[in-house]
Formats: C-alpha cells, structure tokens, sequence
C-alpha cells in the first residue's frame, strides 16, 4: 500500500529471479491524504514503469478510484498514458454485486468505455509505444 516504484519493480524482478517470468505490473493506486477516492490513481507510474522496465503496466481504475463514476475518466487517462491493459469491474446489477458493486461499470457503460478507449488507442497510443 505504501510501496515505491523502486520496490514494486525489486519486487517482480524477485520473482522473476525465482523462474517466474510471467509477471505483470499494475497500478492500483497509491494511499495519500485524499479521502474523496479509494485510492489516489498514480498515472505518473505508468510511463515511468515502462521507461525503468520492460514489463506490461496494466492498470485497475476500478480499485483506484474505488466509484464507478471516476472508472470511465481514470481509464481513459491511463490509456492515454500508456497502459498496456486495463482492469476494470463489470456487473449486470452493481447495486446486487456481493463485492465491490460500488465501482463497477454495468455492461452497457462498459460498452462506452471501451468505445472510448479504442478511439484513444488509436489517436494516441501508437505514438507512446513507438
């Protein structure tokens, strides 16, 4: 929860180390000061990740924000950032989901979302990972 970058890449190269090379970093947030969100979404992590690692940086504006919504900004702004891939919560009735029902996206806000994100990826992203 109070990790630094420098730590979470010690961390996968650790268990890299142990013949594990299927690993992949995500950014989830980082705990601050700020009660309004979950979470404080630190996209500053995702180009530094890819500019100290060669590693996938997917990650999960869901946690992060931890209300739906914030999921539909933080997810396009981590995409515009560079992330490899997002992790994002879905449920037919967020209201009846047993966990986590609070910053899930329905399927048809997913639908959007993702609609989104293809027309960021697009745009943006093919200079950011070129």
């Amino acid at each position: 929860m109070s990790g630094t970058i420098d730590e979470l890449l010690m961390a996968a190269e650790y268990i890299m180390s142990e013949g594990n090379d299927n690993v992949i970093l995500c950014e989830r947030g980082i705990r601050t000061f700020e009660t309004r969100t979950r979470n404080t979404f630190d996209l500053n992590a995702v180009p530094v990740l890819h500019h100290l690692s060669h590693l996938p940086v997917v990650a999960d504006p869901s946690h992060a924000t931890g209300y739906t919504r914030y999921v539909e900004p933080m997810a396009l702004a981590a995409t515009a950032c560079g992330a490899n891939g997002l992790e994002i919560e879905v449920h037919d009735e967020p209201s009846r989901a047993w966990s986590d029902g609070a910053q899930a996206l329905t399927p048809d806000q997913f639908d959007d979302t993702m609609r989104r994100i293809r027309a960021i990826r697009e745009v943006v992203c093919q200079e950011i990972m070129e």
